[in-house]
C-alpha cells in the first residue's frame, strides 16, 4: 500500500513541464553529442530498433535489466534519442516498449511515470512486456489504462509472445520473438561516424565559404600575394569527403542489403539519421572544395612563377659566376697518378657544387614545363623564355664539367698504364740484372720463357701506353679556348711535353731491356746446350756400362765348335765396335762442353766427375773385351786342332800320328779351362768374372769332354788292336 501511494502522488505532483534531472541537465541540448555521453550509450538503456508500429511510429525499446537502472542516464539517453528522428517522424508517435522481464515492478512503473515527462507528445502507445510469472496481484490497484488522460498515451501489460498483437514479427528485434537484427555497438559506431561528419563538414564549408569569397572580393594586391596559412582550412577536405562517402556508402548499404543476411533494418536512414543531410553536405562540400582548389592553383601558378623567376636567376648568375671560375682554375692533367687522383677529387667537389644547382635546375624545368602545359597564354612567352636561358647555361657548364671529367680520367689511366710499365720494365732489369746459376737444363727453359713472357708484356703495356697516350693527346688537342673564354696554350703545351716525355723515356728504358734480353738469351741457350752436352755424356756412360754388363753377363759362351766360335769372335767385335763409338761420342760431348764453358767462362762439372767415368768404365771395357777375344781365339785353336785329330782322314795319318799336335791339344784345352776359372782383373785393381759359376762350368764341361775324345783318339791310334778288338 505504501508504493502504491507513492505512486498517486508522483501522478499527482507532476509538474507542467518536464523536469530535467540533475545529472542529465549538462547533457541537454539542441545539439547533443553522442561523443560527450557515450559511456552512457554504450549501457543500452535505450534504443531505437529501425522497427515501426502499424501507424509507422517509430518504436522505442527500454530494456531493464536486474541492477538498478540510473534514472538520469536513462533521461539523458532518451533525450538524445528522440534527438534524432525528423519533426515528420515525430508527429507519427512513437510505440514504447519497456522489457520488464528481468526488472522489478516499482522500477518499471517509474520508467512508465518517466516517460509522460521525456516524451508526452510524441509517445502513442507503451508495451510494458511482464514476465512469465507475472507481479503480485496488488500492481493491479494501480491502473494505467485509467491515468490515461494524465499521461497522455496508453499503457497495455503485455506478455513477450502476445506483443505481435500490436507490433509485427519483422518490426521486433529477437529479444521479443522478432526477425529485426540490430546492433547496438554497430549502430553506435555509425552514429558516431555521422556526428563527426556532420560537425567537421559544416565547419569546413564555413571556412572554404569564407576563403572563397574573400578570394572573389580580392583586389590586386591580394592576387599578387602567397597564399598564406590562415587561409588554410583546419581540416583536410579531401579526408572528411572521403568520411562522407564511406558513411553514405553504408548507409545505402544497410538500408537495401540488410545486415548478415536478415531482414533489412534502418536505424540510420532517411528519417533517422538523416542521409539525405550526408548527401547535401557532400554535395556542398564538392562544390566548395572545387572552388576552393581553383583558388588555391591561381594562388600557386602566380606564387610558384615568381619563384620560379627568382630561382632561375640565382642558377644562372652562380653557373656563370663562381661555377666557371671555379673550372677556369683547373686545367692541368698531372704528373703522376697521385696528381691525378689529387685533381680528380679536387674536381669531383666541383661537381659536387654544381650537382646542388642541376638538382635545382632539374626541379625548375619540371616546374616551368608544368606552367608551360596548364598556363595561361600571358605566361607562356615568359616561361619559355626562363626555361631557354637556364637550359643553354646549365648544359654548356655541364659540358665543361664532363669534358674535364673525361680528361682528367684519360689522364689518370695513362699515368697508371705508365706506372705499371715501369713496374713491369724495372722487374724485368732486375731479373736480368741477377747472375743466372740455375740447376739443369729445364729450369733453364723456364726462366727463359719467363723472360719472353715478361718482355712481351712490356711490349703489350708499351702498345697500350701509346694507345692511352695518343688519346689523351687528342682531347687535349680538342681542347679550346671558347671554354672560359681563356687562352688554354701554355698550359695544354706543356701537357703534351710531359705526356711525350714519358712515351719517350718508357721506349728507352723497353729498348734498353730488349738489348739485355738478347745477350741473357744467348747465354742461357748457350748453357742450356751445355747442360743437353752434359747430360748426353752422361747418357753416354751409361751405355758404356750398360755394353760393359752385356759383355760380362751374357757373352759367356765359347762355341761348341770351331765355326761356331769363329761367328761369336765376329760378333763380338762388332759389339766393340758399339761400345767404342759410344765412348768417342761421349768425349766428343765433353770436349764441346769444355768450349762452352770457356765461352760462358765458368766451371763445367764434367772435368771432374763425367769424364773420369767415363775413361773408367771404358778401361773396364777394353780389358774385358781383350779378355773375351783370347778366350774365343784360344777356343777355336782348341776346337779347329781337336776337329783334325778327331776326324779319321786318311790322308794325312803323319799328321795325326803327331804325339806334339795331341800334347799342344792337350795344353790349349787345359790353358783354356784355367782361363775360364780366372776373374778379370780391372787396373784399378777390382775383379770381375764372367757369367756365374754354372754358366762356366757347363762351358768347362764341354771343353772336358771335347778332350777326353782326344784322348781316346790318341789311344787308339797308338793302340789299333785295341779299336779292332772293342770293335
Amino acid at each position: 500500500m505504501v508504493k502504491e501511494k507513492t505512486s498517486k502522488q508522483v501522478l499527482k505532483k507532476r509538474p507542467p513541464a518536464r523536469p530535467a534531472p540533475a545529472r542529465g541537465e549538462d547533457f541537454r541540448g539542441s545539439e547533443m553529442e553522442a561523443s560527450v555521453i557515450l559511456p552512457i550509450l554504450k549501457k543500452k538503456l535505450a534504443f531505437l530498433s529501425g522497427g515501426k508500429d502499424r501507424r509507422s511510429g517509430l518504436i522505442l525499446t527500454i530494456p531493464l535489466c536486474l541492477e538498478q537502472t540510473n534514472m538520469d542516464e536513462l533521461s539523458v539517453t532518451l533525450d538524445y534519442l528522440l534527438s534524432i528522428p525528423s519533426e515528420k517522424c515525430k508527429a507519427r508517435g512513437f510505440t514504447v516498449i519497456v522489457d520488464g522481464r528481468k526488472s522489478q515492478w516499482n522500477v518499471v512503473k517509474t520508467v512508465v511515470l518517466m516517460l509522460q515527462n521525456v516524451v508526452p507528445a510524441e509517445v502513442s502507445l507503451v508495451c510494458v512486456v511482464k514476465p512469465d510469472e507475472f507481479w503480485d496481484k496488488k500492481v493491479t490497484h494501480f491502473c494505467f489504462w485509467k491515468e490515461k488522460d494524465r499521461l497522455g498515451f496508453e499503457v497495455i501489460l503485455v506478455s513477450a509472445n502476445k506483443l505481435t498483437r500490436y507490433i509485427e514479427p519483422c518490426q521486433l528485434t529477437e529479444d521479443f520473438g522478432g526477425s529485426l537484427t540490430y546492433d547496438h555497438m554497430d549502430w553506435l559506431n555509425k552514429r558516431l561516424v555521422f556526428e563527426k561528419f556532420t560537425k567537421e563538414s559544416t565547419s569546413l564549408l564555413d571556412e572554404l565559404a569564407l576563403i572563397n569569397n574573400g578570394s572573389d572580393k580580392g583586389n590586386e594586391q591580394e592576387k599578387e600575394r602567397s597564399v598564406d596559412l590562415n587561409f588554410l582550412p583546419s581540416v583536410d577536405p579531401e579526408t572528411v569527403l572521403q568520411t562522407g562517402h564511406e558513411l553514405l556508402s553504408e548507409l545505402q548499404q544497410r538500408r537495401f542489403n540488410g545486415s548478415d543476411g536478415g531482414v533489412s533494418w534502418s536505424p540510420m536512414d532517411d528519417e533517422l539519421l538523416a542521409q539525405p543531410q550526408v548527401m547535401k553536405l557532400l554535395d556542398s562540400l564538392r562544390e566548395q572544395y572545387t572552388r576552393y582548389q581553383e583558388v588555391c592553383r591561381q594562388r600557386s601558378k602566380r606564387t610558384q612563377l615568381e619563384e620560379i623567376q627568382q630561382k632561375v636567376m640565382q642558377v644562372v648568375n652562380w653557373l656563370e659566376g663562381p661555377g666557371s671560375e671555379q673550372l677556369r682554375a683547373q686545367w692541368g692533367i698531372g704528373d703522376s697518378i697521385r696528381a691525378s687522383q689529387a685533381l680528380q677529387q679536387k674536381h669531383e667537389e666541383i661537381e659536387s657544387q654544381h650537382s646542388e644547382w642541376f638538382a635545382v635546375y632539374v626541379e625548375l624545368n619540371q616546374q616551368i614545363a608544368a606552367l608551360l602545359n596548364a598556363g595561361d597564354e600571358e605566361d607562356l612567352v615568359e616561361l619559355k623564355s626562363l626555361q631557354q636561358q637556364l637550359s643553354d647555361v646549365c648544359y654548356r657548364q655541364a659540358s665543361q664539367l664532363e669534358f674535364r671529367q673525361n680528361l682528367l680520367q684519360a689522364a689518370l689511366e695513362f699515368h697508371g698504364v705508365a706506372q705499371d710499365l715501369s713496374q713491369q720494365l724495372d722487374g724485368l732489369l732486375g731479373m736480368l740484372c741477377i747472375d743466372v746459376a740455375p740447376a739443369d737444363g729445364a729450369s733453364i727453359q723456364q726462366t727463359l720463357k719467363l723472360l719472353e713472357e715478361k718482355l712481351k708484356s712490356v711490349d703489350v703495356g708499351l702498345q697500350g701506353l701509346r694507345e692511352k697516350g695518343q688519346g689523351l693527346l687528342d682531347q687535349i688537342s680538342n681542347q679550346a679556348s671558347w671554354a672560359y673564354g681563356k687562352d688554354v696554350t701554355i698550359e695544354n703545351k706543356e701537357n703534351v711535353d710531359h705526356i711525350q716525355g714519358v712515351m719517350e723515356d718508357m721506349q728507352l728504358r723497353k729498348q734498353r731491356c730488349e738489348d739485355m734480353v738478347d745477350v741473357r738469351r744467348l747465354k742461357m741457350l748457350q748453357m742450356v746446350q751445355l747442360f743437353k752436352c752434359e747430360e748426353d755424356a752422361s747418357q753416354a756412360v751409361e751405355w758404356l756400362s750398360e755394353l760393359l754388363d752385356a759383355l760380362l753377363k751374357t757373352h759367356i759362351r765359347l762355341g761348341d765348335d770351331a765355326q761356331e766360335t769363329k761367328v761369336l769372335l765376329e760378333k763380338h767385335r762388332k759389339f766393340v765396335d758399339v761400345a767404342q763409338s759410344t765412348y768417342d761420342y761421349g768425349r766428343q760431348l765433353l770436349q764441346a762442353t769444355v768450349v762452352l764453358c770457356q765461352s760462358l767462362r765458368c766451371t763445367s762439372r764434367s772435368s771432374g766427375d763425367t769424364l773420369p767415368r767415363l775413361n773408367r768404365v771404358w778401361k773396364q771395357f777394353t780389358v774385358a773385351s781383350e779378355e773375351r777375344v783370347h778366350r774365343l781365339e784360344m777356343a777355336i785353336a782348341f776346337h779347329s786342332n781337336a776337329e783334325k785329330i778327331l776326324q779319321d782322314c786318311p790322308e794325312e795319318p803323319e799328321a795325326i800320328n803327331d804325339e806334339e799336335q795331341f800334347e799342344e791339344i792337350e795344353a790349349v784345352g787345359k790353358s783354356l779351362l784355367d782361363r775360364l776359372t780366372v776373374p778379370v782383373v780391372y787396373p784399378d785393381g777390382t775383379e770381375q768374372y764372367f757369367g756365374s759359376p754354372g754358366d762356366m762350368a757347363s762351358t768347362a764341361e764341354h771343353i772336358r769332354d771335347r778332350m777326353k775324345l782326344v784322348t781316346l783318339k790318341r789311344q787308339q791310334l797308338r793302340h789299333p788292336d785295341m779299336g779292332t778288338a772293342e770293335s
